[in-house]
């Protein structure tokens, strides 16, 4: 049974940093790229970073701006996402999801796997 499971997130002030970590089990976690969505109330999902299989290879949404660093622990079977400086805007649902290729791009609808999501909420 495959699960991803998302902790980190929470309540913070606009200017804050929170980091937000998605466990993975029931796949072969090296063989899948990883990204990182959110889902604001009223809004589509949209992507906000992805990571490929074995690390060496990143992208990022426009909106980051330099904010957010996806990595990931293949020992540990986990992908994190340090968030910086965060913004009132950047209040939204975050899932992370997994992806068999190597490289998992922008697209919600390509990848395989998903988690159930944590809430981030940024004050102003």
């Amino acid at each position: 049974q495959v699960q991803l499971v998302e902790s980190g997130g929470g309540l913070v002030q606009a200017g804050d940093s929170l980091r937000l970590s998605c466990a993975a089990s029931g796949i072969p976690f090296t063989s899948y790229s990883m990204g990182w969505f959110r889902q604001a109330p009223g809004k589509e999902r949209e992507f906000v970073a992805t990571i490929s299989s074995r690390g060496g290879r990143t992208g990022y949404a426009d909106f980051v701006e330099g904010r957010f660093a996806i990595s990931r622990e293949n020992a540990k079977n986990t992908v994190v996402l340090q968030m910086l400086s965060l913004k009132p805007e950047d209040t939204a649902v975050y899932s992370c999801a997994a992806r068999a290729r190597y490289y998992g791009g922008s697209n919600p609808g390509e990848y395989d796997y998903w988690g159930r999501g944590t809430q981030v909420t940024v004050s102003s």
